[in-house]
């Protein structure tokens, strides 16, 4: 029960942390759009071209939660779930961390993404890459494989507590 309310609460955070930057301004998102609509945007000069899909600043922000997640998830799985051991803090920290992504999949980018005109980058409404569903599910199993390092690091950590 316990793990279904992190789960809730982690999926609350996430959303929070989401969809009011992407509908102030959706371009700061751009390196998550599908590639079509990324090269749009360079197109219309709405954002420079460049080699790498996302910003410094955008990795910089990644980089960031892959660090302080493992901190946030190990204090979590020891403090409030009593896990001891690498095994347990890994597997319940994955199970986390899999719930989230593939909300992020299914809710936020299938259905709310793909169908809603508030988070469409002017110029580029009339793209069919807005309804790229295999793309998001695509980025999910990326995210998924992401989580390995991080929620490993989890599982140090609450066995070294």
């Amino acid at each position: 029960m316990i793990l279904f309310i992190e789960i809730i609460i982690g999926i609350i955070l996430f959303t929070i942390l989401i969809v009011p930057r992407v509908l102030k301004d959706p371009l700061s998102a751009i390196g998550d759009y599908p590639p079509q609509i990324r090269r749009r945007c360079v197109e219309l000069g709405l954002v420079e071209d460049r080699k790498k899909r996302f910003s410094k600043k955008e990795m910089l922000r990644k980089c960031l939660c892959m660090i302080v997640l493992p901190v946030v998830f190990a204090l979590i799985m020891y403090k409030i779930n009593g896990t001891t051991s690498f095994v347990s803090g890994f597997l319940q920290s994955y199970i986390i961390w899999l719930a989230i992504t593939w909300y992020d999949a299914f809710i936020l980018d299938c259905v709310w993404f793909c169908h809603s005109k508030k988070v469409r980058i002017q110029g580029t409404e009339d793209m069919s890459e807005y309804k790229d569903y295999l793309f998001h599910i695509k980025q999910s199993c990326i995210g998924s494989a992401l989580g390995l390092p991080v929620c490993l690091i989890v599982g140090l950590c609450v066995s070294l507590f």
